[in-house]
C-alpha cells in the first residue's frame, strides 16, 4: 500500500511537471528550443515505461507513463509541424 503510494505520488508529480511545457508549446508554437532527438528518445522511454508497468500490473507506472507519452508525443507532432 505504502509503495503504490509513493509510486502514486511520483507519477503524478513528473506527469504534471510535463504539462508546462506542452501548454507553452501549444499557446506559442515555438519550438525553436525543444531538441527532437531528445524528444524522440524520451518518448520510446516512455513507451518502455509504460511496457514495463504493464508486464509488472503496475498502474501508476502505466497510466503515468501512458499520459505522458501522449504530451511528449504531443510536443514532438508540434516539434516536426512547426519546427
Amino acid at each position: 500500500m505504502f509503495t503504490t503510494v509513493i509510486g502514486t505520488t511520483a507519477a503524478i508529480c513528473t506527469t504534471l511537471a510535463f504539462l508546462p511545457q506542452v501548454f507553452l508549446t501549444l499557446k506559442t508554437r515555438n519550438t525553436s528550443g525543444i531538441s527532437l532527438i531528445m524528444y524522440s528518445i524520451f518518448s520510446f522511454g516512455l513507451a518502455m515505461w509504460t511496457v514495463y508497468g504493464l508486464i509488472l500490473v503496475q498502474w501508476p507506472l502505466i497510466i503515468a507513463n501512458l499520459v505522458t507519452l501522449a504530451l511528449a508525443v504531443m510536443v514532438l507532432s508540434m516539434k516536426l509541424r512547426f519546427g
